[in-house]
């Protein structure tokens, strides 16, 4: 795997697969871990046309940090006209983006870009 760079830290690891940034995310997204992973999505969002996947199947919880940390990452994604695409097939998770009107918001895969479903 000549090309592939990984890194980790607790509750978050990236790898670029291809052109994409995927950005694995697990346990819970509230306060406390939105601020420590909100500083490494700007980073992953601050050049021009970044191609981010986030992989929220491991998320075991999200709060209203969590959702304000996505739509952060998505709108600075959009601003630089890069693409930003959510993996999840959580029906708590779907629900919770239906009830608070973000459903359309983003661009959501039941599994990772190029991976069979």
């Amino acid at each position: 795997m000549s090309g592939t760079r990984i890194r980790a830290v607790p509750g978050l690891t990236e790898q670029d697969v291809g052109d994409a940034t995927v950005v694995v995310l697990s346990g819970e997204m509230d306060i406390l871990t939105t601020l420590r992973d909100r500083v490494r999505l700007d980073a992953l969002t601050a050049g021009p046309c970044p191609d981010l996947v986030l992989d929220l199947r491991g998320v075991s919880f999200i709060d209203c940090s969590g959702l304000g940390m996505l739509c952060r990452t998505a709108n600075r994604v959009g601003a630089r006209h890069g693409r930003l695409r959510l993996v999840t097939d959580d029906p708590y998770f779907l629900r919770l983006l239906r009830l608070s009107g973000l459903s359309g918001a983003f661009e959501l895969c039941t599994g990772l870009p190029g991976t069979p479903l």
